[in-house]
């Protein structure tokens, strides 16, 4: 017949039983429970009247399991072990753990890192993962937290929250700006830098500068690699015009480091634009906080494309 829960030790007692119990000694059991030996001693006593029987024999070095006392801890030692184990767990889940963010290589390497010092300043405590593909992810399967996007309007979740739009124009090293200023013949000789990527108005035709480029072979030099910041990488070591994604060069313009090139069509926007998804409706703390900097932080860009 089982004892009603009101009537059960409490788990004080029974943990001091296991304890002396695990290590068949009252020092290590205190040491154990950062408890003196007399509380547990104590603690053991107060369990005996309760049941009405022995627990331990004390002995000259140890103790020994009474018949009843074995037979309480093979029960009480598989519980409070489940007990521990289920805890542990539980705290563990709660413990902090890094804000994963995806986005395409391009993104992270042109508009995330440049900022990510701001992020450690502001939020110190909090831990970040960047996850650079261009491949989509099943957000919650795959344990990401945020995830910046690249898409129409109409193609975005519901529930994503808009970033900045996209202005595109010829962006390329200074010098190479400055000689086609001097010498407009030099736009013939100019390398054109293009992503490998079928999306129209990522590629250069159709681009005033491109047909002004062309050779007596009837099209330009040209230059194609498979990730956008190769793209804009090639473009800062001289080696050809890049059609420039203007709100994710901001700091690179703004340092000087590249220089927008003058073409007759002048910047123009694209149809996409830069999305926030997050994994979960109400996530925790950190992952809101990663968030609304990441919307700030956009807020800036787009206000100075507007600008």
């Amino acid at each position: 017949m089982s004892v009603p829960l009101v009537r059960l030790s409490s788990l004080d007692l029974l943990k001091g039983f296991v304890a002396v119990g695990r290590r068949m000694s009252i020092t290590q059991a205190a040491d154990d429970l950062c408890l003196t030996q007399s509380a547990v001693s104590r603690q053991v006593h107060t369990l005996e009247e309760q049941l009405g029987c022995r627990l331990f024999l004390r002995q000259h070095r140890g103790v020994a399991f009474t018949p009843e006392g074995e037979r309480l801890f093979r029960s009480a030692d598989g519980a409070l072990q489940q007990l521990q184990d289920v805890m542990g767990e539980l705290r563990r889940s709660e413990e902090r753990r890094p804000v994963t963010v995806t986005a395409s290589v391009g993104v992270v390497g042109l508009w995330l890192l440049p900022r990510l010092a701001a992020l450690q300043r502001l939020h110190p405590g909090v831990d970040v993962r960047l996850s650079a593909s261009n491949q989509l992810s099943d957000l919650r399967a795959d344990g990401i937290d945020l995830a910046l996007r690249y898409c129409s309007a109409a193609d975005a979740p519901a529930d994503a929250v808009r970033l900045f739009g996209e202005t595109l124009a010829p962006v390329a090293h200074p010098r190479l700006v400055e000689e086609a200023a001097r010498d407009p013949a030099a736009l013939a000789r100019l390398v054109l830098l293009e992503l490998d990527d079928p999306r129209p108005w990522l590629q250069w035709r159709g681009w005033p500068l491109a047909k002004g480029a062309a050779r007596g072979r009837g099209r330009p030099a040209m230059l194609r690699l498979n990730q956008y910041d190769q793209v804009i990488h090639a473009a800062l070591a001289g080696q050809g015009v890049a059609l420039g994604r203007l709100e994710l060069l901001q700091p690179l313009l703004a340092s000087g480091q590249l220089a927008l090139l003058p073409d007759a069509r002048g910047p123009q926007p694209s149809p996409y634009a830069f999305w926030l998804l997050q994994a979960e409706p109400a996530p925790r703390a950190d992952v809101q906080r990663v968030a609304a900097w990441v919307c700030a932080e956009a807020a800036g860009t787009a206000a100075l494309s507007a600008s």
